[in-house]
């Protein structure tokens, strides 16, 4: 097994391997093309985000800059909004559904070191995966770590350090993160009657 299959699989690894020391280089040039371009490099900077991401969706959106390990395990779907200031340690896979909201300055963290000093001195690393599921918004400066599952239609509040699994339709905050609410559907017909009012303002 190399060390990049014990790395993804998270297990312990030693990052100092020629094959992801080439693939964290290559993460590195294609972060610096897309937080060094401009405005009139919109097409460019989607090309390199493609070739950077495990996969990336349709209807992309992500600000730089934007900063990550490898690239190659950052999986999302559709209607991604990345803001500015993102780190994606992604040395176990980030897994991120369709109408992701990612606000400026969040962290999804999938590394980890041994406890044991002894251990880490050693240089020996190990991660593990982060899942976000559908229709998620995290506010800024929020904290997921490692090993992490946030379900779908879920708020995490701005600030938020994320230490266990988040269920469904909820909205979580604090540090360490907790629910604070469950989403009800007078939050959802608040909201639909918001949007309508709004979209029918727009009718000529």
């Amino acid at each position: 097994m190399t060390e990049k299959e014990k790395m993804t699989q998270g297990k312990l690894y030693i990052p100092q391997d020629t094959a992801l020391i080439r693939d964290y280089k290559r993460a590195k040039e294609l972060t610096h093309y897309i937080n060094t371009s401009t405005g009139e490099q919109e097409e460019e900077r989607r090309r390199w985000y493609q070739e950077l991401f495990g996969r990336l969706g349709s209807h992309a959106w992500i600000a730089p800059p934007l900063y990550c390990d490898y690239g190659f395990n950052i999986f999302a779907g559709d209607y991604l909004m990345v803001n500015y200031y993102c780190i994606f340690l992604d040395v176990c896979p980030i897994y991120m559904g369709n109408h992701i909201y990612i606000g400026p300055h969040v962290g999804l963290y999938t590394a980890l070191h041994p406890i044991d000093a002894s251990v880490r001195n050693q240089g020996l690393e190990y991660g593990k995966p982060i899942s976000i599921g559908d229709s998620v918004w995290i506010g800024g400066h929020a904290v997921v770590n490692p090993g992490v599952t946030i379900g779908s239609r879920v708020v995490i509040g701005s600030g938020s350090v994320v230490t266990h699994d988040i269920p469904d339709d909820v909205i979580a905050v604090g540090n360490p993160c907790r629910v604070l609410r469950s989403i009800t559907d007078e939050d959802r017909r608040y909201w639909e009657t918001a949007a309508y009012e709004y979209w029918d303002s727009r009718k000529p």
